[in-house]
This record gives C-alpha cells, sequence and structure tokens, in this order.
C-alpha cells in the first residue's frame, strides 16, 4: 500500500515506515502530523486518484528531527567588471516516519 500525499509544494509517494525529509513543518520533535492532501491511495488493484484530493484521507506521520540540510553556495559574476558575489544558504526541513496511511 502507497499514497501520494503534497506537503511544502512538492509531492511524495510514500508508504508505511518510510523516512522522508520535507518542507519545515511546525511541530516538535516526537509529535504526530497529519498530511491531509492525499491525492492518490494504492493498495494493491484498489486505486483511488483524487481530483485533486481525495476528501476524508489522511496519512499520519511522527517528527523524528527538524534540521538543515548542507550548506549550498550561490555565486555570482559579471564577466570584465569586477563584480562577484558570494552566497551562501542552508534550507530547513522536518524528517518524517509515515505511520499509517
Amino acid at each position: 500500500m502507497f499514497a501520494v500525499v503534497e506537503t511544502g509544494g512538492k509531492q511524495y509517494k510514500v508508504a508505511l515506515g518510510d523516512k522522508l525529509k520535507v518542507e519545515k513543518l511546525v511541530a516538535e520533535t516526537g509529535d504526530s502530523v497529519s498530511l491531509d492532501k492525499v491525492l492518490m491511495v494504492s493498495d494493491g488493484d484498489d486505486v483511488q486518484v483524487g481530483n485533486p484530493v481525495i476528501e476524508g484521507r489522511s496519512v499520519t506521520a511522527t517528527v523524528l528531527e527538524q534540521g538543515k540540510h548542507d550548506k549550498i553556495r550561490v555565486f555570482k559574476m559579471k564577466r570584465r567588471k569586477g563584480y562577484r558575489r558570494t552566497q551562501g544558504h542552508r534550507q530547513q526541513y522536518t524528517e518524517l516516519e509515515i505511520t499509517a496511511i
């Protein structure tokens, strides 16, 4: 059994017991989070597809960790003008474990 859920503007295919990193959610470590935007649920031959979401279905997950991804470097340069700018960025994430579909 798997489901396709949307959170943080991205879509994820999840199954029971999966761990995934999503955009930062407002929750503490150990809290239970309900993902209500379920786009599709498949259980063998039984497939439900939403239009755009399936009403009344949700995926429950437990928050494992709040953290930051590795730093990326943003470098801008214009040739022959002496213009150079370096900037760093670390995106925040929430790590979830799927407990129920």
